[in-house]
């Protein structure tokens, strides 16, 4: 039976920790000028270093040779902190999700007045701080805020607003983030050589991109991957098929038939995700994921190597080829139907349905527009005749010849004459102020 690979490679040290920089580097200049608090608080993701943290301060805190920046790694407590030791008397780490009322807290103020039974100092290291009630942390405000000398407390929470905020002004707040992809792919290289594991190409990127940031999660993932694996050999097929990607070839023949407008293609991708029974939300989602590498291609040209890591040679090639078939105007555009339906797909109650509609918005996005049809006839003979009308001159009207009069009827000229003239002229003229013979 093995340990896991996130226990056997559980840093023991500030050197070893990768990605934090920003926590390890002011942590270990504290502790080389002995400018030690006497409360911590680390906040940031989950798996991304905070207890281990938390356990390495205080190995560097009671370390036979400390206060020191690098644990010895051999004195007494330094053996007992480390990845296979049992744990120190004097180093309490209490599960805040457990132990997380006004009780518990009196028996922590209880514990904390006794001296060290070894070391130099007693510390106090609460993991998942932020289930902690408000009660609780009112109970340990006095203790915190004035400490005896021999005690420390380390706080570690995925969610720091919900420490309060009497408890979080009166610590050293040390913000953890998500590893950045590249230095978690070169992490996992070097222990994959570590271990003597051999993936294939294109394996660990999706190892990397599974674990999403955090160390502990993509060990977990990469151990698992071993796990079920032949031999030494980790299968680019194995991994798609156990994390829930799309293959990369599907992705390649789906672009394709993108770029050359192939209707039957692109459908018939569809047809596949949906018997092999992928979840077509996974598969919108590592196609958007796919053309954004397609854009970033396009844009840098040369220097996309150094942006897109972890990509085998011959699949970056490919993709280079894609990028310059299907231009980058056209790759925004197809990007931005994409994103617009994963956006729609969430909630969807057939997703299918709203994957085939964006395949077909993706391909007569191009198209261009049809002109409105207007009575007349069939649109193509309209615009046949539309056009035949627009090449020929437009016909000269002839001389209207003068009309004869009809009695009674007055002419225009006559009408404009009567209303120019005077009122009496007009009267006598215009047939419309006949006088009648009043009867009685």
């Amino acid at each position: 039976m093995s340990t896991a690979l996130y226990r056997r490679y559980r840093p023991e040290s500030f050197a070893e920790m990768i990605g934090q920089s920003q926590v390890t580097e002011p942590l270990m200049t504290a502790l080389r000028s002995d400018r030690i608090g006497h409360a911590y608080l680390f906040s940031g993701p989950r798996g991304c270093g905070k207890t281990t943290s938390a356990r390495i301060l205080a190995r560097c805190l009671n370390c036979a040779e400390g206060p020191t920046d690098t644990p010895c790694g051999v004195c007494d407590s330094c053996v007992e902190l480390s990845r296979t030791g049992g744990g120190s008397l004097d180093v309490v780490e209490i599960d805040a999700a457990s132990h997380n009322g006004v009780d518990d807290a009196r028996d922590l103020r209880e514990r904390a007045i006794f001296a060290p039974a070894r070391d130099r100092f007693k510390i106090f290291i609460l993991d998942e701080a932020h289930m902690v009630t408000a009660q609780g942390f009112n109970a340990l405000l006095k203790l915190v805020e004035e400490p005896p000398a021999h005690v420390k407390f380390i706080f570690a929470t995925t969610e720091p607003e919900k420490v309060i905020g009497t408890i979080r002004s009166r610590t050293h707040h040390y913000p953890f983030r998500l590893v950045p992809p590249a230095a978690m792919l070169e992490y996992t290289e070097k222990l994959c050589a570590e271990e003597g594991i051999r993936p294939d190409g294109g394996v660990l990127p999706l190892v990397v991109r599974a674990g999403a940031g955090s160390p502990r999660d993509t060990l977990s993932i990469l151990d698992q991957l071993i796990a079920g694996s032949e031999g030494d050999a980790v299968s680019y097929e194995r991994a798609v098929a156990l994390l829930g990607y799309t293959h990369a070839e599907l992705l390649d023949e789906v672009v394709a038939a993108f770029a050359s407008s192939d209707a039957g293609a692109a459908f018939g991708a569809v047809d596949r995700v949906v018997q092999t029974g992928q979840d077509p939300r996974r598969f919108v989602d590592d196609l958007l994921e796919r053309l954004r590498d397609l854009i970033v291609i396009a844009a840098t040209g040369p220097a996309a190597s150094a942006v897109l890591r972890g990509l085998p040679a011959d699949e970056l090639e490919r993709m280079q080829h894609q990028a310059e078939v299907y231009g980058t105007a056209r790759l925004s555009r197809t990007a931005d139907i994409v994103s617009a339906a994963l956006d729609q797909m969430t909630g969807a109650t057939s997703p299918r349905l709203q994957l085939e509609l964006m395949i077909a918005r993706v391909l007569t996005a191009d198209e261009p527009p049809v002109a409105p049809a207007v009575a007349g006839g069939p649109p193509a003979r309209r615009d046949a005749a539309a056009a035949a009308s627009s090449a020929r001159p437009a016909p000269v009207p002839p001389a209207a010849a003068p009309a004869a009069a009809s009695p009674g009827v007055p002419t225009p000229a006559a009408t404009s004459a009567a209303f120019g003239a005077s009122p009496a002229t007009r009267s006598a003229t215009s047939p419309c102020r006949t006088r009648l013979p009043m009867t009685r």
